[in-house]
């Protein structure tokens, strides 16, 4: 990975934590989410605008449908993430969500396409499990009074597999149908608040309510969510998605510290060293 694209990448990650961390404030579900479309959609307004007047792009019907997918997968990745946050604690569910996506990569491929891992792979597999298993609590997880918890981290296992779809897709976007970043992330912006819109309208006091109430949130999350993911969209059009996918989970570092520190969460020391456990399989994984 070339120091360019590494710069973008580390600079994603810390934008990323950070707009995690207010909606795990905010605490939203769908109303806070199409709030937050609403937000993205009239920021992006003048940039779309800008931009097509200095270089009108060709879009064809096939760089449509990639929009299209990728904002189905977004919404879905969005509404998941959300339900994972009112369920489990942000230094759980942020590293759980982020590092489960190039572990089931490595999965599918030995499972499905009969890949044989390095050894250097199945070690960085092990650690990822490992950091995945005492981050959640290891065996107190199944405790009669962790139920609550249970819940939290279904969501967010479920949340990194929509990560690793998205990611993948989102690579062919950008790399080989070669949507420009800028108009790659805004469209599926516009295409996820149309895809929502009907059950945003049914619940349009919930969404004002939001507004009204975690104004502060939405606003930082609509701000750094495109900014961050143009800047890894960049990342992908002159570097492998195997290099990007494992370098931007850096976050999860990040982000346990957050949680830690701003969220007061208990258990700090565990999640913290757990945190590093998946980074470094993370790492591994990505050298293998």
């Amino acid at each position: 990975m070339t120091a360019a694209a590494l710069a973008l990448v580390l600079a994603a990650a810390v934008l990323h934590a950070v707009w995690n961390l207010a909606a795990k404030r905010a605490g939203g579900g769908l109303p806070f989410v199409a709030a937050t479309g609403l937000v993205i959609n009239a920021l992006y307004l003048p940039v779309v605008t800008l931009y097509v007047l200095w270089r009108p792009p060709d879009l064809t019907g096939s760089a449509i449908a990639i929009v299209v997918t990728s904002a189905a997968l977004k919404a879905a990745y969005s509404l998941s993430l959300q339900r994972a946050y009112r369920s489990g604690d942000f230094s759980v569910v942020y590293p759980l969500a982020r590092g489960t996506g190039p572990l089931l990569t490595m999965v599918i491929a030995v499972l499905l396409l009969g890949e044989r891992p390095h050894p250097l792979g199945v070690v960085g597999g092990l650690l990822v499990i490992t950091g995945i298993f005492f981050l959640t609590g290891g065996t107190a997880l199944w405790r009669t009074d962790r139920a609550h918890r249970r819940a939290g981290i279904g969501y967010g296992l479920l949340t990194g597999c929509f990560i690793a779809a998205y990611t993948l897709w989102d690579r062919r976007g950008v790399a080989d149908a070669a949507i420009p970043p800028v108009l790659f992330d805004a469209g599926t912006a516009y295409a996820m608040t149309l895809l929502l819109a009907p059950f945003a309208w049914k619940r349009r006091a919930e969404v004002a309510h939001e507004w009204r109430t975690h104004r502060r949130e939405i606003l930082i999350m609509a701000t750094l969510s495109p900014l961050g993911y143009i800047l890894i969209l960049t990342a992908m059009t002159f570097t492998p998605v195997s290099y990007v996918a494992p370098a931007r989970e850096a976050s999860i570092l990040i982000a346990s510290f957050l949680g830690a520190k701003y969220l007061k969460e208990s258990d700090s020391p565990r999640r913290l060293g757990a945190a590093a456990a998946i980074v470094a399989g993370i790492v591994l994984l990505a050298a293998s």
